[in-house]
C-alpha cells in the first residue's frame, strides 16, 4: 500500500514541478503586480483604475463578442455533431477531420487568412465585384472579430459535444419512438438534456479563449476595435505598466471563475437530471 503511494507520489511529481512554473508562479507574480506600485507597497490604486470606463467598456465588448461567438458555435456545431451521429463511419471520419483542421494549424497564419479574405480588397469583396455588386466592408469590425473567433474555436464546441452525443444510449430513443414521441419531443425532452455535459463543456471551451484573445480582434479588428485581451496586451508589451495590466488581468480572471463555477454547477445539476430521468 505505501509503495503504491510512493509510486503514484513519483509519477505526480513532473506535473506538480510543472504546475509550479506554469500556473502557480505566474498567478502569484500577476497578484503581486496588481496589489503593489513601483515601489512594491500594497495598493488599490491599480485595481480602481481598472475599473474606470473606457476600460470597462472594453471589457464589456470582450463579454459581448465571447457571447455571441459562443451561441455561434453552439448553433453550427449542435446539428453538425448530430448528422455525424448518423452517417457512415468512413465519412463521418472526413467531415470530422475537416472542422479539426484549424487546431492542427498556427491560429495566427489562419487568422491572417481570414484577414486576407475580409480586408476591402479580399476575396469576397472581388467575388461581389465580379457579379456587379455592391462591396460590404467587414475588416476592422465586431463582425469580423465573431468570425475569426468562430472559426478558430468552433472545434472546441464540435469535440465536447460529439462526446456527449454518442454517449446518449440508442435504446432510449428508440424507446421514444416506440412510445410515440416524435423527433423535436425526442430532442428536447431526451437527446438536448443529456448532451447538456458536452454542451456545458463546448461552451466554456469557447468562450473563455474567445474572452481572453488579443490575436484575433488586433488582427480583424485593427486599431478600431480593442477588447480587454489587446489592453492587458498593450500594458505588458508597449506600456511596459505591468501593475495595471495585472489589475486588469485579475478583473479578468474573476470573470474566467465565475464561468468555470457555473459550469461546475451546471453539470451537477445536468448530471442529476441524466440520474433521475
Amino acid at each position: 500500500m505505501h509503495d503504491s503511494k510512493s509510486v503514484a507520489r513519483l509519477f505526480a511529481a513532473p506535473f506538480t514541478v510543472w504546475a509550479v512554473l506554469f500556473i502557480v508562479l505566474p498567478l502569484f507574480f500577476v497578484l503581486y503586480h496588481g496589489l503593489t506600485d513601483g515601489e512594491g507597497a500594497f495598493t488599490l490604486a491599480n485595481l480602481w483604475e481598472a475599473v474606470q470606463m473606457e476600460y470597462l467598456r472594453a471589457l464589456g465588448l470582450s463579454v459581448e463578442l465571447a457571447l455571441v461567438s459562443t451561441v455561434i458555435c453552439l448553433v453550427l456545431a449542435y446539428p453538425l455533431c448530430m448528422i455525424l451521429q448518423e452517417i457512415k463511419r468512413g465519412r463521418m471520419v472526413l467531415i470530422f477531420l475537416l472542422f479539426l483542421l484549424p487546431l492542427w494549424m498556427n491560429s495566427l497564419l489562419t487568422t491572417m487568412a481570414w484577414q486576407t479574405i475580409l480586408e476591402k480588397n479580399g476575396i469576397i469583396n472581388m467575388v461581389l465585384h465580379a457579379l456587379a455588386l455592391p462591396e460590404v466592408t467587414l475588416i476592422n469590425t465586431p463582425l469580423a472579430i465573431v468570425i475569426g473567433m468562430v472559426y478558430n474555436f468552433l472545434p472546441y464546441m464540435v469535440l465536447p459535444l460529439y462526446v456527449s452525443l454518442s454517449h446518449i444510449d440508442k435504446s432510449i430513443i428508440e424507446a421514444a419512438h416506440d412510445l410515440g414521441a416524435g423527433r423535436w419531443q425526442t430532442f428536447r425532452r431526451i437527446v438536448f438534456p443529456l448532451s447538456l455535459p458536452g454542451v456545458i463543456s463546448g461552451c466554456t471551451m469557447v468562450f473563455i479563449p474567445a474572452l481572453t484573445t488579443f490575436v484575433i480582434s488586433a488582427l480583424l479588428g485593427g486599431n478600431k476595435i480593442l477588447l480587454i485581451g489587446n489592453i492587458i496586451e498593450q500594458e505588458f508589451t508597449a506600456a511596459y505598466d505591468w501593475q495595471l495590466g495585472s489589475a486588469l488581468s485579475m478583473i479578468l480572471m474573476v470573470f474566467i471563475i465565475l464561468n468555470i463555477v457555473v459550469e461546475a454547477f451546471s453539470e451537477r445539476d445536468a448530471k442529476k437530471q441524466e440520474v433521475d430521468s
